[in-house]
C-alpha cells in the first residue's frame, strides 16, 4: 500500500477518522489565531489616515441610513479595468476606521472609494437633488428632501466616545470640540480661531497637510442640512492617502 493510499485506513474507522480532523483544525486554527494574540494591529498604517470629522461622520451615518451602499460599494479592487476607472485599488488601512465598512461587489452604480475631489460641491448637490440631471441614464432616486432636513448633531460627542471604544482614536480635545468643530467645517465664515483649531486637530491626527477641508457644502448658508454633511463625506472619500507613492511603488514592481 503506497503511502498516498492510507487514507482508506481513516475512511473505513470513523472515530480515527474524527480525530484527525480535529487535529488538522487544531493546528490550522492555532497557526492563524495565535498571531493575533501579540500583533497589535493586523493592518498596515498609511501616512493621511485619520479619523472621520464631526462632519463627515455624520454624512456617514446619513449614507448608511438612506441605504447608498446597496448601490455603491467602497472598494476598488485590484483588477486592471477597475484601476484604470476609479483608480488606486483599495488600501485596508482606508476602512480602519469604518464601523461598519462599506466593502462589496454589487454595484448598480459606480464605487464610491475615490469619489473626493472628482466634482464640485454643486455638482453633487444637483445631482443628489436631481441624478438624471447630471446622469441622463441614472436610475438613482431623487434625495432633494436632504436640503430641508436640518441636521440633528446634539449626540456627537456621544458618538465619539462610543467609536473611541472600539478603537478609533478620538482624543478628549477631538470629544469635547466635536459640535464646534463640526459647525466650523461646515461655514467657511464661522470663527477663524475655531476654524483653526478644527484644522489643526484633524491634520495633526492625519500627519500630512491638506486632509481637511472647510466649505459650505450645499450652497446653503443658512443652516447646517444633511446635505452638507452628506458631501462632506463623498468629498473626502479617496483623498486622505497620497496614492501617488503607492503607484510609484507599483510600477517599479512591474519592472
Amino acid at each position: 500500500m503506497g503511502i498516498m493510499n492510507k487514507h482508506e485506513t481513516l475512511e473505513r474507522h470513523s472515530l480515527a477518522l474524527t480525530i484527525g480532523i480535529l487535529l488538522v483544525v487544531a493546528v490550522g486554527g492555532l497557526v492563524e489565531i495565535a498571531p493575533l494574540f501579540y500583533l497589535e494591529n493586523t493592518i498596515e498604517k498609511v501616512e493621511g489616515m485619520r479619523p472621520y470629522t464631526p462632519l463627515e461622520l455624520e454624512g456617514r451615518n446619513i449614507y448608511i441610513r438612506e441605504g447608498c451602499y446597496v448601490c455603491h460599494s467602497q472598494m476598488v479592487r485590484p483588477l486592471r479595468d477597475e484601476v484604470e476607472r476609479y483608480g488606486h485599488y483599495s488600501l485596508a488601512a482606508e476602512s480602519m476606521y469604518d464601523h461598519p465598512f462599506q466593502w462589496g461587489s454589487k454595484r448598480t452604480g459606480p464605487d464610491l472609494a475615490r469619489v473626493g475631489g472628482k466634482y464640485s460641491d454643486s455638482w453633487h448637490v444637483d445631482h443628489l437633488k436631481k441624478p438624471q440631471s447630471m446622469v441622463p441614464e441614472s436610475v438613482m432616486p431623487p434625495y432633494a428632501f436632504l436640503a430641508d432636513n436640518k441636521l440633528h448633531f446634539d449626540d456627537i460627542e456621544a458618538h465619539l466616545k462610543t467609536l473611541r471604544f472600539e478603537g478609533v482614536p478620538y482624543t478628549d480635545d477631538m470629544i469635547a470640540n466635536a459640535k464646534s468643530d463640526l459647525m466650523a467645517q461646515a461655514d467657511p465664515n464661522s470663527d477663524y480661531d475655531a476654524q483653526d483649531a478644527f484644522v489643526a486637530r484633524y491634520v495633526a491626527a492625519a500627519g500630512r497637510d491638506n486632509t481637511v477641508r472647510i466649505a459650505d457644502y450645499d450652497g446653503n448658508p443658512d443652516e447646517i442640512t444633511e446635505l452638507d454633511a452628506l458631501i462632506a463625506y463623498l468629498q473626502m472619500t479617496g483623498t486622505l492617502v497620497d496614492f501617488s507613492t503607492y503607484e510609484a511603488d507599483d510600477l517599479d514592481n512591474r519592472r
